[in-house]
């Protein structure tokens, strides 16, 4: 136990065994909806189910692991929700390539963002962003967060008319079409589409309202522990209404042999004759291959820069003094450096097993907001992936309902940020809006970065102060741009 407090530092952050062992769980809980989700959106491509579930599992602990022993932070990794629907609906349905060729895609993307954390690029995109910035970027993953629980709560309803309905199966919608080829996948709908709030006459909204309840009751107590238990709680209660979910659970670990096996199909298929081979077999497609690539890649790295800066400047994992000295450290001396690394190698890694782009997880919040400090919460999170390949039908016990809740609270936690950035000024308060609040818009912290950046550009253009504008963030603002008009044209 020492040891592991000495190479942790432990003390030296402030925290110790027992927190971390908490944070680590709370963590896992909350975003292990991935290890079924990411599957059942990939095997639409025609990878096998189990093949994915297992790639999922083993590449999101092998990554956070590596992060947790590496850079001693404590972040969880995993293929990031979005990437894998962008991997998914766009270039494999939309864009006509195989599964192979979009793992190959995935795996240059990971050394891409390797070269460019190496050559300290994503350092210093970090470093150029206004400070009134990082702070609307930490408030709005925190209504990223809380948005995502709202939503997975029930909290919320939307309702669509056949009007406002654009494409079904990532295809044009037709009205008199009542029959969908493998089901109904998707839906896209136009900004008509309406939120109203929920009846609370479901099970899930009212497991999701008690468990709130119950956990902000325990944090205004000082409980210790308080999301976890909250977490722990709404699970037993929703067995206990639910019976038949604990009686159905299938504990047969005979088909384990198979599940492997099925790795076998996507493990390396990034590297064979129909992943990177074929993708560079016909020259007539490179730019297309090369806009595609890109795509990843700037979703994939400012996801990141938005997590690490968003929960490291909160908390302290990362201090100001970090991010303004990482421009005259060499290597990987510093923590963040260290961290931006591990990152990248997730993506990589994951694209070697066979899945979409790995990143770090909005969802490490909820451990980070419980007194998790160091890498020893990421070794909890990496042992809990490994052990879900065997007790998987445990972890599908958990209810969204019993893991909502924890994502509101944290959202609430990470809204103080807010009081750091100068409302009363509009040339301040424009970006940092747009920065927070289209997180939660876009569903996406990389276009809430893109929305901030932008109009950072803008106001200071109008008013003058292009000058004070760095040039990262004109280059970031440009790319953006583009990678929006290639999004469109795709």
């Amino acid at each position: 136990m020492k040891k592991i407090e000495e190479f942790f530092h432990l003390k030296e952050n402030g925290t110790n065994f027992s927190t971390e062992l908490i944070a680590g769980l709370s963590t896992f809980f909350a975003m292990s909806y991935i290890i079924f989700v990411n599957p059942g959106i990939l095997s639409q491509t025609g990878m096998p189910y189990q093949g994915v579930f297992l790639a999922t599992v083993i590449s999101s602990g092998l990554a956070t692991l590596f992060i947790g022993l590496f850079a001693n932070v404590p972040y969880a990794l995993a293929p990031g929700m979005g990437l894998n629907a962008f991997f998914t609906y766009t270039v494999v349905f939309s864009l006509g390539f195989t599964w192979q060729e979009a793992l190959a895609m995935v795996f240059i993307c990971g050394l891409f963002n390797i070269l460019i954390t190496v050559t300290k690029f994503r350092q210093l995109i970090i470093k150029a962003i206004p400070e009134s910035l990082q702070h609307a970027i930490g408030a709005g993953i925190g209504l990223f967060v809380a948005y995502i629980g709202v939503k997975n709560a029930g909290f919320i309803n939307f309702t669509t008319e056949a009007a406002n309905i654009t494409a079904v199966n990532n295809q044009p919608f037709d009205a008199a079409q009542t029959t969908y080829e493998g089901g109904l996948l998707s839906i896209n709908s136009t900004g008509a589409t309406l939120p109203s709030i929920s009846s609370f006459t479901d099970q899930t909204s009212l497991l999701a309202l008690f468990g709130l309840l119950l956990i902000i009751i325990l944090l205004l107590k000082n409980v210790k522990g308080a999301i976890l238990i909250g977490i722990l709680v709404v699970t037993a209660v929703h067995l206990v209404l639910n019976p038949e979910a604990l009686a159905a659970v299938n504990f047969d670990q005979s088909g384990l042999g198979a599940s492997f096996g099925e790795l076998g199909q996507t493990f390396g298929a990034a590297f064979g004759q129909e992943g990177l081979i074929s993708l560079f077999s016909d020259p007539s497609r490179y730019p297309l291959v090369i806009m595609t690539i890109f795509a990843f890649s700037l979703s994939d790295v400012f996801d990141t820069i938005g997590t690490f800066i968003g929960t490291g400047r909160a908390s302290g994992i990362f201090s100001k003094e970090d991010i303004e000295n990482m421009d005259k450290s060499s290597g990987m001396s510093t923590k963040l450096d260290k961290a931006l690394f591990g990152d990248v190698v997730g993506t990589s890694l994951g694209a070697i097993f066979g899945t979409s782009n790995t990143t770090v997880y909005a969802e490490s919040t909820v451990g980070i907001s419980l007194g998790g400090r160091t890498g020893l919460t990421s070794v909890f999170i990496a042992i809990a992936f490994f052990l879900s390949i065997f007790i998987a039908p445990f972890v599908g016990l958990v209810p969204s309902a019993a893991t909502a809740p924890a994502l509101i609270i944290v959202g609430i936690m990470m809204m103080s940020s807010l009081k750091e950035i100068d409302w009363t000024s509009l040339e301040v308060a424009v970006p940092a809006f747009f920065a927070s609040v289209f997180m939660a818009y876009a569903y996406s912290i990389s276009y809430g970065i893109a929305a901030g950046f932008i109009t950072y550009v803008i106001v200071k253009v109008t008013l003058g102060k292009a000058k004070e504008v760095h040039p990262i963030i004109w280059v970031s603002s440009f790319l953006f741009l583009l990678n929006f008009i290639i999004l469109a044209v795709l």
